[in-house]
């Protein structure tokens, strides 16, 4: 079984691995990037999101094969705790989180958006944060904090 080689967070990254094995599984069981979580197992919910050429995609149901080749960002690969990501300042600044189950997902769908829209409008975020379920009821918090990461993001 040959190596499956792709980008994760920047840096070159290759796994013997089942080319069936989701990228979730490997994330997290192999290289220790914990930030995408397990929900629903079906990709409905977005926990597992992680960013895939730049779009929000569920991980939970990619398998290893998908993603040769391609550029893979978590939520660790957004900022650090010296230099958080723009989105991550927002999202404290805007106290839109609560559990954090879900956080990392919405991040990454927000990212996503962000990419390619650095100005959206509410209702463009909010269609964007869609796919991702929040049982704690922060969304419009979410969607705050986003529109405030997006004009950050600009002034820079």
């Amino acid at each position: 079984m040959p190596a499956i080689q792709f980008q994760l967070n920047g840096a070159a990254t290759a796994v013997d691995v089942e080319p069936d094995q989701t990228l979730l599984d490997v994330l997290r069981g192999r290289l220790g990037v914990t930030s995408a979580h397990f929900g629903c197992g079906a990709g409905e919910c977005g926990a597992c999101y992680v960013m895939v050429d730049h779009r929000a995609m569920a991980s939970c149901d990619m398998p290893m094969w998908s993603v040769a080749d391609r550029d893979i960002v978590t939520v660790e690969g957004l900022g650090t705790v010296g230099v958080p990501h723009p989105l991550q300042r927002a999202f404290i600044a805007e106290q839109a989180m609560q559990c954090g189950y879900c956080v990392s997902g919405i991040l990454i769908s927000a990212a996503a958006l962000l990419k390619r829209n650095p100005s959206p409008t509410e209702a463009e975020v909010r269609a964007a944060l869609d796919r991702n379920l929040c049982r704690c009821g922060s969304h419009n918090r979410m969607v705050r904090a986003v529109l405030r990461a997006a004009a950050e993001m600009a002034a820079s």
